[in-house]
């Protein structure tokens, strides 16, 4: 079941009906079945997965909090790592770990191997890995108390908004609201709504009309134009940002309905003026899990220069293998890894040579000359994740340097009409004016800044009219359900 699914229109009413009307107790056990039913839909039999888990992660941090032991404690952590990790590890990792060793021992040998299984990747499961063992680290170091409500803890990790792609949930966040039960309240209503409509149309409007465009090149690399592949990868950027905030969008805005608040996973990192900001601003619920339970016990930045480094270099080596088992992704982390740490060791350089010539840095054209140059960066590294494979990726970068071809082809092989490219920039126009409508705070500068009425329901006439007439070739899966 996805969010943009007939089944979901029936889904979500029924368990606002059972949530609000039922008595508390009730209501908490609705969420959870509704929750179930809701990870059911994909694959009946990878529920068995989920519970093995949350009951493992349940059941040590009850373990880690009783005893006063510190080798018990240690045990029962390392149980919970091993355990959620290596399902984690066999499931998604598996594969593409046979299929490396058997690359590499046939091209020794001159024989063929194949030494993969018939596996199927759960979906959601980084994410509530990543979640159940939030939650054991925090018990463990003391900074959340133990959960001793299984049904409300199984709840935690199967909350039905962002089970399937987030936001990583942090336990003192999500626990204590599924403990409570909320008033249906119209304010929580027309928040939660509006937040759902806007990743409708970041989705249908506009992800899923880029999609076309950014497919008909990186699935036919080898007919691609060096233009195509840099226009490609800019749709692409907007593609996946739309895709993956849309998701994070609708998540929130089911929970706000609910009158539960999920953390902020985006917060407009095409803004960025740097590599470091643009992972504050993108996916920031996972940049902020590696950076709490990977970055800070590597030792972070409060050692030697290049202890820190290697220590950046591995946190974006591991985001890589995060998002898939394939070499594109891990190339994809490295890159930015290098990125960030080009950055930091060429920062006080950077500074002096701009003060030497005395350049106003917090000036802002040079404000939009480092937002163009770090999406440039963004942009390129792009080309890594979309690719499909890496005879793809040689294909395509070959193709960026080599074969610029016409600007004419690159539309041609593309598939782009004058009418469709109107359609994309008048899309995101709409859908940045959506964001600052249901933002939090209202931006200096925007259209809708001053919320005018008429301006208001103009922008959402036009997103409705949009959603409806798009979302005619039915329901298209979320880029990031495969991680």
């Amino acid at each position: 079941m996805t969010f943009n699914s007939g089944q979901f229109l029936i889904f979500f009413p029924v368990t606002l009906l059972l949530y609000f009307l039922l008595p508390k107790k009730w209501s908490r056990l609705s969420l959870l079945l509704m929750s179930l039913i809701f990870y059911l839909a994909w694959n009946v039999k990878l529920i068995v997965l989920i519970l093995f888990t949350t009951v493992v992660s349940y059941f040590s941090a009850i373990i880690i909090e009783k005893t006063q032991k510190a080798a018990v404690k240690k045990l029962f952590i390392v149980i919970t790592l091993v355990a959620c990790l290596g399902v984690l590890f066999f499931f998604k990792y598996y594969n593409f770990l046979a299929e490396t060793f058997g690359w590499a021992l046939g091209a020794v040998t001159g024989n063929t191997y194949d030494f993969t299984l018939n596996l199927v990747l759960p979906v959601g499961i980084s994410f509530y890995t990543f979640q159940t063992l939030s939650y054991v680290i925090d018990v463990y170091r003391g900074n959340e108390p133990v959960e001793r409500d299984f049904s409300l803890f199984f709840l935690y990790v199967t909350f039905f908004p962002q089970l399937v792609a987030g936001p990583i949930e942090r336990p003192g966040n999500l626990i204590p609201q599924l403990r409570e039960k909320n008033k249906l309240t119209s304010e929580n209503v027309r928040v939660g709504l509006q937040k759902m409509a806007v990743g409708f149309f970041k989705k249908i409007v506009v992800a899923d009309l880029l999609a076309e465009y950014v497919n008909a090149v990186f699935n036919d690399a080898q007919n691609a134009t060096g233009l195509g592949v840099i226009m490609a990868s800019m749709m692409f950027a907007v593609q996946i940002y739309c895709d993956f905030s849309g998701y994070t969008d609708i998540a929130i805005g089911c929970a706000r309905v609910m009158g539960i608040r999920l953390m902020k996973n985006f917060d407009r990192p095409y803004k960025a003026q740097t590599i470091k900001e643009f992972w504050a601003r993108w996916h920031i619920s996972l940049s902020t899990w590696f950076r709490d339970y990977l970055y800070f016990p590597l030792g972070g930045s409060r050692c030697s220069k290049p202890r820190h480094m290697f220590n950046i270099f591995v946190v974006f080596l591991v985001s890589g293998l995060w998002h898939g088992a394939n070499w594109t992704f891990v190339l994809w982390g490295i890159l930015h890894g290098l990125y960030r740490i080009v950055g930091e060791l060429t920062f006080p350089l950077r500074e002096k040579f701009w003060a030497k010539l005395k350049v106003n840095t917090k000036a802002i054209w040079f404000t939009y000359i480092r937002r163009f140059f770090t999406f440039m960066l963004v942009c390129f590294s792009w080309i890594f994740f979309r690719a499909n494979n890496l005879h793809d990726l040689g294909i395509l970068l070959g193709k960026l340097f080599t074969d610029f071809g016409s600007f004419e082809v690159a539309f041609s092989t593309m598939g782009i009409g004058f009418t469709a490219a109107i359609v994309g920039v008048l899309s995101i126009i709409i859908m940045t004016e959506l964001d600052v409508i249901t933002g939090d705070e209202v931006r200096e500068g925007d259209v809708t800044a001053s919320r005018k009425t008429s301006v208001v329901w103009t922008v959402w006439a036009v997103a409705a009219a949009w959603i409806m007439l798009l979302s005619v070739g039915g329901a298209s899966t979320f880029i990031y359900f495969q991680f």
